[in-house]
This record gives structure tokens, C-alpha cells and sequence, in this order.
């Protein structure tokens, strides 16, 4: 099972233009292109009936207090836990890619409430819906794809893995709105195959890339 994600090698940096924040040298973030990248897939396992593809951050601060806070540090060494950046279920194999920017172009305010994707597919709410809810002007439903925008204050570098996994199943047995745990938990048994391609990223300077 192959998977090419154009811009991204893998253990390489993430271009910009697929990420939710990108530097600034004034105010540390700005927003981004927030692009999806392109994807392709081949040589798929023999009966695969539908794909799942996701994008995970396993480096996110496990408390958030002093996230992109002035005179504050998030040490490498503290616990951290899985971000979803991006949950899809149901793609038809036969389809063989994803356009850049088919799904995600643009930061939405209070998020996306019907991304576009291939049809047939679902998209679920990755975990900005969680991070934005206490920001009155960004609080929504972030179903879709959302890029990279780690903290500037991480002395961590983030590696977002990209997985794309082939099922035994024509249709994921999750209800909409569901999130990355959901997905986890319907995919035990029905897994054929996985590829993943892991980018690396950070909004903070004096980290080494």
C-alpha cells in the first residue's frame, strides 16, 4: 500500500501554505493558507471497500494554561497527547487521490460546517472544536481539515502523521459528528492496510526543524 502527499516527504518540514498559522515576526502567528494537501494512494490491499484517511499531532500540550502565553515556555519534556487535525471516512478507493485544496482552502472563522470532499465521503470534527471554545470569535464545529498551528511558545518541534487506511468496511460505522476516538475505536477488526507520511512543523523560532 502506497501514499504520496505532494509537498510533504516524509520527516520533512510542512510548507506553509497547508497550515492553519504560519510565523510572524511581530505577533508570533497569523493565519495561514490552511490548504489540504494532495494526496494519492496505490497498490491497495485486495479487498479494500473504503479508505479512512487522518492527520494526527501526538505533540500537543496535555494542559493548555500556558499555551502562546508571553514569558512562558512549554517544556519539551511535558505530557503531551494526540491533536486531530483532519478525520475522513468512507473514500471510494477507486477514486485514487485528493486534490490540493479540494477539501480545505482558508481558514473559516467558527470552522467549516460542510467541507468539501469526495463524494460519498464524511469528514468529522477535528480538535480545534475543543481549542476555540472558550474564544468568542472562533468558537465553532471544525469539521474537516485544519493545519498545523502549534504553540509559539513549544520547545517542542510537532509531527503531524498523515494515515491513510485501507478497511474491509463500504462504510465506517460512526455517527456524524464523530472524532478521532470514534474512528479509532470502528476501525478495530477492519483494518487491511496502512501507509502514513509524518511532516514535522513548529511556530516557534528557536526551534531547529
Amino acid at each position: 500500500m502506497k501514499l504520496e502527499i505532494d509537498g510533504i516527504r516524509d520527516n520533512a518540514v510542512v510548507p506553509e501554505q497547508f497550515c492553519f498559522g504560519i510565523k510572524d515576526p511581530e505577533q508570533h502567528m497569523q493565519l495561514g493558507e490552511n490548504r489540504n494537501p494532495g494526496i494519492r494512494w496505490s497498490d491497495l490491499p485486495e479487498g479494500t471497500r473504503s479508505l479512512v484517511l487522518m492527520c494526527v499531532d501526538p505533540d500537543v500540550p496535555s494542559v493548555a494554561d500556558d499555551v502562546n502565553q508571553e514569558g512562558k515556555t512549554l517544556h519539551h519534556d511535558m505530557e503531551r497527547v494526540d491533536f486531530y487535525h483532519w478525520l475522513m471516512v468512507d473514500i471510494d478507493p477507486a477514486l485514487g487521490d485528493i486534490p490540493e485544496g479540494g477539501c480545505s482552502d482558508g481558514v473559516s472563522p467558527k470552522g467549516k460546517t460542510k467541507p468539501a470532499g469526495p463524494k460519498g465521503s464524511r469528514q468529522g470534527l477535528n480538535d480545534y472544536t475543543a481549542f476555540m471554545a472558550g474564544n468568542p470569535d472562533m468558537a465553532g464545529d471544525y469539521f474537516g481539515y485544519d493545519g498545523p498551528c502549534p504553540p509559539w511558545n513549544d520547545e517542542r518541534p510537532h509531527r503531524y502523521r498523515f494515515r491513510l487506511i485501507a478497511t474491509s468496511l463500504a462504510k465506517l460505522p460512526v455517527e456524524d459528528g464523530f472524532r478521532g476516538p470514534d474512528v479509532e475505536a470502528a476501525l478495530k477488526d477492519h483494518v487491511l492496510g496502512e501507509a502514513s507520511i509524518t511532516g514535522r512543523y513548529s511556530l516557534n523560532p528557536s526551534v531547529k526543524l
